[in-house]
């Protein structure tokens, strides 16, 4: 009912609001136009007050800016409004006798989320606020739908993520949110360029999904008569550019994979993957340290975070362990079961864990680990020594050939990272594609295809490597204090409401 209510209310507004909207234009006034020049943001506004606030006057200087009204207050022939810019949000102070009769007419038919021009000087309240003293004003554009009322605002999830222009506009810790995203983004970039890394972009669409264990989208290309799958990974292409004598890469775009959406997951997410020859894991391990560091320095201005509830530090060097250690240590999974399938599977029942008898070894084990230690690992963690069969593209370790050298690095619960020494054996490779083909046509729809074109391209030859990828969308959640990967993609993807 008071759903029912509301609509009904908003109708009417719209409808009021379009009756002035044909008042202004049988005026002859244009009501979208584009010809202000907007000289001066709000902030370079407060920025000259502060740096001379004993020169500033009523009549100079004299500033020209633009912005949405965000509250009106009117009292005769004069008002007060607030309005609002991309940088900061400020008072004017609109009198008839200052803009003239007929631009106050003007005034008079305009409303909460309109844009407009300004032009005047300013001057500070009784209050202490200093205040733009308008001497003209112009329409800029006529919104014709209300802004949510001022005390409520956008509260409900369902509509904040559909809606998210709404939710920008109304609620200031959000588009806090994406200009933090922004800022991590432009430091992991600007750290990898001043270590030599070159930025690359690779295809989206490709004839072959690989480069991790998920089941991808398809579609289809007309002109060329054939099926393409939207990227799960752009791993193989950017170890193809190893080949080609690109030493030092990095991409930052979107992955996609058909999988479930939950407060960590959405089918369309933003990866950084970065690979550096003659290097090892261990070196990425190093290199994560110091840039994710930075990177929190450079968006929350400390190495210390706070993610719900949880002091978390980004500083020094981060804990260290192996994914078998840390089923015994923090999972409290035996030793003697670790290598049995039987008992292992048993013993997940026993914790009500229910697994796939299908299942190899290696994925029961990384199973465990996921519900029994991950979300246990909240300050910085890498873990290492996964087994080969859960990693194909990794490179075997020299002293155990049972695993491989490679790590995940897990912050509050969350894998953040996944790094390894490359796999640059192509008959090697090959074999372990075999086995990833094998296990498809038993019924695994994630595992890898064959792909022939890169191991004709690791014949070649790929120097030692290691790469990595680091989920920004979880990233950005741990440096938000953001509880859902929803609340730091602007535009998640939900079901379409059935009317």
């Amino acid at each position: 009912m008071d759903k029912q209510i509301n609509m009904n209310k908003t109708s009417t507004v719209i409808e009021q609001r379009k009756d002035k909207l044909l008042e202004i234009k049988k005026k002859g006034i244009n009501l979208f136009p584009n010809d202000f020049n907007v000289l001066h943001d709000i902030s370079d506004i407060l920025q000259q007050i502060d740096a001379n606030p004993d020169s500033i006057n009523d009549s100079d200087p004299v500033f020209v800016t633009a912005g949405r009204m965000m509250a009106i207050n009117r009292f005769g022939k004069a008002a007060f409004i607030r309005f609002r810019d991309r940088t900061a949000q400020m008072q004017a102070y609109i009198r008839k006798d200052k803009v003239g009769a007929e631009a106050y007419d003007l005034f008079k038919k305009l409303d909460i989320g309109d844009f407009i021009g300004l032009e005047g000087s300013v001057f500070k309240t009784k209050t202490g606020e200093w205040t733009l003293l308008v001497t003209s004003l112009k329409l800029l554009t006529k919104a014709l739908r209300p802004l949510p009322e001022k005390f409520h605002g956008l509260k409900d999830p369902e509509k904040r993520y559909r809606q998210r222009y709404i939710d920008l506009l109304m609620n200031a810790d959000v588009r806090d949110v994406f200009v933090k995203r922004s800022c991590t983004i432009g430091s992991i970039r600007e750290y990898l360029l001043k270590k030599d890394f070159l930025e690359v972009e690779t295809p989206m669409m490709q004839p072959l999904p690989g480069g991790a264990e998920a089941e991808p989208f398809v579609t289809h290309h007309n002109a060329l008569g054939i099926d393409l799958f939207l990227r799960i990974a752009p791993e193989l292409y950017l170890k193809r550019l190893v080949v080609g004598g690109f030493e030092r890469i990095f991409e930052i775009n979107r992955n996609f994979r058909n999988e479930g959406v939950s407060t960590r997951h959405n089918p369309e997410f933003t990866m950084l993957e970065f690979y550096q020859a003659y290097s090892t894991y261990e070196d990425l391990m190093d290199l994560t340290e110091e840039m994710l560091a930075n990177t929190a320095m450079a968006v929350t201005g400390s190495t210390n975070i706070e993610y719900q509830s949880n002091s978390i530090d980004f500083s020094g060097k981060w804990r260290r362990t192996t994914l078998f250690k840390a089923l015994e240590e923090i999972g409290g999974v035996g030793q003697d079961i670790l290598k049995d399938k039987e008992k292992l599977i048993e013993y997940a029942g026993s914790r009500g864990i229910t697994l796939s008898k299908t299942g190899s070894t290696g994925k029961i084990i990384t199973k465990l680990f996921d519900l029994l230690v991950e979300p246990q690992l909240i300050q910085p963690t890498f873990i290492t020594g996964y087994p080969v069969e859960v990693s194909p593209l990794s490179r075997k370790n020299d002293e155990n050939q049972d695993i491989t050298d490679r790590f995940e690095l897990f912050i509050a619960g969350y894998e953040i990272a996944n790094g390894f020494s490359e796999l640059n054996d192509p008959e090697d490779q090959k074999d372990r594609f075999m086995q990833q083909v094998a296990a498809r046509e038993a019924g695994d729809q994630e595992a890898h295809h064959m792909d022939s074109d890169y191991i004709e391209a690791l014949e070649y030859g790929m120097p030692p490597t290691a790469g990595e990828g680091i989920g920004i969308d979880r990233l950005v959640m741990l440096l938000t204090d953001s509880p859902s990967i929803r609340e730091v993609i602007l535009f998640p993807h939900m079901k379409p409401i059935i009317k």
